[in-house]
């Protein structure tokens, strides 16, 4: 179990752990983009759990149909979706989130997005864009490293001081681009910076061609919840432009996005970021108050797609 997660799990008894409950939340865990389908020894292999393990939560997720069969291989099905739809449709992201991400879009063009913090990763919750015909790779449920990132930047940045240092514990830096920092003093500074002015922004780190610009959201007490960004393609538009004409005006969407937590706490709940409990007795300090002490890409032409 991460040490970022075990904040949340730490007034948990041990004795109220389902180890084969968390197995079988592994296996289908190990579905991906990557890894559509998988043999029993693979999956064995990756959830590092023993042959006749895997065989029996793979089993086990097949009866209830979870996964399915061709031939040796396994595979997700769809009643899968039932537990993200559950999720999406209990935060009210359609009312709370999603049409502030809209007129962001239609004011600036590009796409907007509004993630949370997950263990190492971000991982989407809301996405709008202005190009239906670009391939999208950034709808509810994806997931992208924390460093690459301007909305990760965002939200480690207003994380307490022992989280961030249980990230840099464990997280593993790799040159996405050649653009990419991976420097851990490095990226340290940067999230001072971002805590700092309130905002992050990146060109060019987690693929050629994409640039973002990130703020934090806020919940009513006060604490970091998610982050929004605002993204385009570096031949419409550069950082320093991103920073300047499209940063207020995500901000302000931001405020609204805020203001309507107030009005429903049940999203507040279950997207603010996995310290909670850690953070729970201590105000996370806002904008302007110190902080405490996949494979590299080719350079190709943008998507559009950015972080």
């Amino acid at each position: 179990m991460s040490d970022i997660i075990g904040f949340r799990m730490a007034k948990t008894p041990k004795t109220e752990f389902v180890a084969s409950l968390e197995r079988g939340l592994r296996v289908l865990q190990t579905f991906s983009r990557e890894h559509a389908q998988l043999t029993l020894s693979e999956v064995a292999v990756l959830t590092e759990l023993s042959p006749a393990t895997a065989r029996r939560s793979l089993h086990t997720l097949e009866m209830l149909g979870y996964v399915g069969r061709a031939g040796r291989r396994f595979l997700l099905r769809p009643k899968v979706l039932a537990i993200s739809s559950g999720y999406l449709s209990a935060i009210n992201a359609e009312v709370v989130l999603q049409p502030f991400l809209q007129e962001v879009v239609n004011e600036l063009g590009g796409s907007s997005s509004v993630t949370v913090l997950d263990d190492l990763d971000i991982v989407y919750i809301a996405h709008a864009s202005s190009n239906r015909a670009i391939r999208l790779t950034a709808g509810a449920g994806s997931r992208y490293p924390v460093y690459p990132t301007s909305m990760g930047r965002v939200l480690l940045a207003f994380q307490p001081e022992g989280v961030i240092d249980a990230y840099f514990k464990r997280a593993t830096f790799r040159k996405l681009t050649e653009h990419t920092d991976t420097d851990p003093a490095s990226l340290r500074k940067i999230l001072k910076e971002a805590r700092a002015k309130g905002f992050a922004a990146i060109q060019d780190e987690l693929d050629y061609g994409i640039v973002s610009v990130s703020v934090p959201i806020f919940g009513p007490h006060g604490r970091i919840v998610a982050a929004a960004n605002c993204s385009d393609v570096t031949n419409r538009v550069d950082r320093e432009t991103m920073i300047k004409k499209r940063l207020p005006i995500l901000r302000q969407a931001v405020r609204r996005i805020e203001g309507m937590l107030t009005q429903h706490p049940e999203l507040t709940h279950s997207v603010e970021s996995v310290a909670t409990d850690y953070n729970r007795g201590r105000a996370v300090a806002r904008v302007g108050q110190p902080a405490p002490a996949a494979k590299p890409a080719k350079r190709v032409t943008a998507r559009g797609n950015g972080r």
